[in-house]
């Protein structure tokens, strides 16, 4: 286990967003977090970061409590790439160096360098690395963020919807980058998603999120069309197609 959310509760204000939520994730786990628009999914994250305070509940990063740690603390464990991202007048290399604030004590050293240089090559953006992230499209700008979380070298990684402004390469290519990573490194991701079928081919974990609760948890057997009509409420049929899963609306 690398990850424990035991009991956590979220209001904002008297309305309430998360209701006694727990799960654990293990090292080398991809969790998805599913569920319709306004269900919590990105609230959850933000109280996993401690950018939200849950009134109720624990958080545990390899038997840690979040709670007694300072946010360089946090950030030197946790990689949080939210859903809304602005540009700056940073170059790209700086922005994903920015990364590396969390370990750096008085200066960049050439470890931080070679794991910038790393990770902008990883993610095909070499050919952008002296842009200014100002000047990029709003997919090349996501990349870059998600770089910058990479270069953190969390123990658990946080995206909230990190392909929503990628073309279909681009997807696909972070995707398989995130779970390599993943799995090579051993520490976990924890991704919110709306498309189903980008979170079945990538995630080996799935919590379903349905008033304010978890729904119900688990592998891909939790991924059925039943399970899915309760919480969507929408009629689905889930096939098969060389090998791989698919979501098919009714």
């Amino acid at each position: 286990m690398i990850l424990s959310v035991d009991g956590v509760v979220f209001r904002y204000a008297s309305h309430l967003v998360l209701n006694k939520i727990k799960f654990e994730v293990g090292r080398g786990d991809c969790l998805a977090i599913l569920g319709t628009n306004g269900v919590g999914k990105s609230t959850l994250l933000k109280c996993i970061n401690r950018i939200l305070k849950p009134q109720q509940g624990v958080i545990s990063i390899e038997k840690g409590e979040l709670s007694k740690l300072n946010r360089r603390e946090i950030a030197q464990k946790i990689g949080y790439v939210s859903q809304r991202q602005e540009g700056d007048r940073f170059t790209v290399f700086d922005a994903v160096i920015l990364g590396r604030k969390p370990h750096i004590t008085w200066n960049i050293t050439d470890r931080d360098i070679q794991i910038a240089n790393r990770i902008i090559k990883m993610l095909d953006l070499e050919p952008f690395s002296l842009r200014y992230i100002d000047e990029l499209s709003g997919g090349e700008l996501q990349k870059v963020v998600i770089a910058r979380a990479l270069a953190q070298e969390p123990r658990v990684l946080l995206l909230d919807e990190p392909t929503s402004n990628l073309d279909l390469k681009n997807q696909l290519d972070v995707l398989k980058i995130i779970t390599k990573i993943v799995e090579e490194q051993q520490i976990a991701a924890l991704v919110t998603m709306h498309d189903l079928n980008l979170a079945i081919r990538f995630a080996n974990k799935f919590i379903l999120l349905k008033e304010r609760t978890i729904f119900a948890a688990g592998g891909a057997e939790v991924i059925t069309p039943d399970n899915i009509e309760k919480v969507y409420a929408v009629p689905v049929a889930v096939e098969s197609f060389q090998s791989i899963p698919v979501v098919v609306p009714l």
